[in-house]
């Protein structure tokens, strides 16, 4: 089983690489993702971590939670899973488009009648 953390308060010269040899001390790491905005490039400051197993996710956590990395307190906590909609869906969001009730033309009215 792999256990998924998030990783917050990152600052923003943090690497996957120096991530993973961060968490590397206290058992093997599968997988490292620093999240980034999409038109920028830059990191949004938070990412995951997946450790191989259970108890090595949790001496993790123990022993990075408050730790000062890079000139900042992290905050390392077990990733929570993305919600699940009633439509299946993991997104949010209305998608019936338009502006909403303000007197805009939205795609979901239908035609108008006059």
């Amino acid at each position: 089983m792999v256990k998924n953390m998030f990783v917050g308060n990152l600052p923003f010269s943090a690497t996957e690489d120096s991530l993973s040899q961060l968490f590397a001390q206290y058992g093997q790491v599968q997988t490292v993702s620093i999240i980034k905005d999409k038109f920028t490039g830059q990191s949004r400051g938070f990412g995951f971590v997946e450790m191989v197993t259970v108890e090595e996710a949790q001496k993790a956590i123990a022993a990075l939670n408050g730790y000062t990395y890079e000139g900042r307190a992290i905050v390392v906590k077990e990733a929570l899973p993305k919600p699940t909609y009633t439509n299946g869906r993991t997104g949010g969001g209305d998608r019936r488009g338009g502006s909403g009730g303000r007197g805009g033309y939205g795609a979901s009215r239908g035609p108008r009648s006059y």
